[in-house]
């Protein structure tokens, strides 16, 4: 199994926190996103790792990993980011990552173990978390269903929590099978499409096309950071709660 984390997008939410790094460098309790990332991955039994790089990206050069740069990265979203991979996906089962989130290594070893061509990562506690970073949970949060380990919903905006069974949390399992599926959606797509794209849009596509993407359930132990406020009550949580520590980092 090989890694690959998507990393090229600047993160403009995060302000001037991203004024001179990529989003995925920014640190949280005293390493960048993305030293956690690899930790992870690398406690999870995955050495092999390749980022996806675009904004300021030759800022990844010292880490132990290969890297591909998306050359459209400021004009398109992340599927494109994702398709520079493709020759690696032809050939290779990879766990893909966002580049802005957090996870304990068994969400990694979950995935792993999933014998499906396609699968992705959820949260059925995710209420919990968003409750806490949220006033009201529903203004960031979609649907999300799934029926005898298979997903049946995702993506679409609600208005009532049952709609909602988990979080989608930006891991994903591609063997070269699935991977093979998802180009054969897209090769009637244009390349302004494809670069519109983004990767629940994909997904809940692919599902209606007939592909089955399977679904690893798990509860907690990860985190998502979208803006500074994030980073704050992260970094709250973590300084004042030993759960939280142990929830994601052991």
């Amino acid at each position: 199994m090989k890694g690959i984390i998507l990393a090229a997008g600047r993160g403009s939410r995060l302000n001037r926190l991203t004024a001179d790094k990529p989003k995925p460098l920014v640190e949280l309790a005293g390493k960048p996103l993305f030293e956690w990332q690899l930790s992870a991955m690398q406690q999870a039994g995955i050495r092999d790792v390749t980022v996806i790089t675009g904004y300021l990206g030759e800022q990844f050069e010292g880490f132990p990993v290969n890297r591909i740069h998306n050359p459209f990265w400021d004009k398109s979203n992340m599927v494109r980011t994702l398709l520079q991979a493709d020759e690696l996906l032809q050939h290779e089962a990879c766990i893909v990552s966002y580049g802005d989130i957090l996870y304990h290594p068994d969400w990694v070893k979950q995935l792993n173990e999933c014998p499906a061509d396609i699968a992705i990562s959820y949260d059925k506690d995710w209420l919990a978390l968003w409750s806490q970073r949220f006033d009201e949970p529903l203004s960031d949060a979609e649907s999300f269903q799934s029926e005898g380990g298979y997903l049946t919903d995702i993506g679409r905006q609600v208005t009532d929590l049952a709609d909602i069974a988990g979080q989608y949390m930006g891991l994903l399992l591609f063997r070269p099978h699935g991977w093979q599926q998802l180009k054969n959606l897209l090769k009637d797509y244009s390349a302004t499409e494809i670069d519109k794209l983004d990767m629940t849009t994909l997904l809940s596509r692919l599902l209606k096309s007939g592909v089955s993407i399977a679904t690893v359930a798990g509860s907690g132990r990860w985190l998502e950071v979208d803006d500074p406020d994030d980073l704050a009550f992260y970094e709250k949580r973590l300084s004042s709660h030993a759960d939280w520590k142990h929830d994601w980092r052991h």
